[in-house]
């Protein structure tokens, strides 16, 4: 007699970081200095699972953001992002605009999982977290849906599974294509970084519970 096993089921969004749901976010900024320096751009792509529960990037949103009053713009900065500022292209909305622009689809993306909240992930990921929550400060927005300081670093992740820190040498490790003319859009940033987050967390082994952890999982813990 031939046994069957029954296949594993598929352990949810929920089930997997405590409740919360990884959204790579990437920004473009007048500086690096989120106390005065202006939020001029921010992508959000929220990690979804596919048939296999694999872990694959999700639908992005995106904003072009104007300069907030009282933030500030070193020009060097715009050399590096090639932003042009004001321009008619790009469509720029106020801060509270752009960050309602991010917010919606995330928060639609963290009730369709059933998590608490989100939990940014970025490459150098407290950089856009803290330039984030400046704007959300600046703005008295009430419904930012990210954890205001965890974070998933794909810095750490990359050089863990890698060896690389730098994004582009960190995609191109993984076996991706690196288009350097397009490094420094939010929108391009983000899809890249989603990408990689995948890769390793999808190849990343899952180490067996310490009987400890198996014991109180089990609620046998005093």
């Amino acid at each position: 007699m031939t046994d069957v096993q029954d296949t594993p089921a598929i352990a949810p969004m929920a089930e997997r970081f405590r409740g919360y749901l990884p959204v790579v976010v990437d920004v473009e900024t007048g500086g690096f200095d989120w106390n005065k320096h202006a939020l001029l751009e921010i992508a959000a792509v929220p990690i979804e699972l596919d048939e296999a529960g694999r872990y694959v990037p999700g639908q992005v949103a995106h904003a072009h953001i104007a300069p907030a009053p009282g933030t500030s713009i070193d020009p060097k900065s715009l050399e590096v992002t090639g932003i042009k500022i004001g321009h008619p292209l790009r469509g720029e909305v106020d801060e509270r605009s752009g960050l309602d622009a991010i917010f919606a689809p995330v928060r639609a993306a963290v009730k369709k999982h059933g998590c608490q909240r989100a939990i940014l992930v970025g490459h150098n990921a407290h950089f856009d977290l803290n330039f984030l929550n400046a704007a959300v400060a600046r703005v008295q927005h009430k419904r930012n849906p990210f954890h205001p300081f965890s974070v998933f670093d794909t810095v750490t992740m990359a050089g863990m599974a890698y060896g690389q820190t730098v994004l582009a040498r960190a995609m191109i490790a993984a076996g991706f294509h690196w288009d350097p003319s397009e490094a420094h859009s939010a929108v391009y940033d983000t899809q890249q970084t989603a990408k990689l987050f995948c890769a390793i967390a999808n190849a990343w082994p899952r180490p067996a519970p310490s009987p400890e952890a198996a014991t109180a999982a089990a609620g046998d813990t005093p």
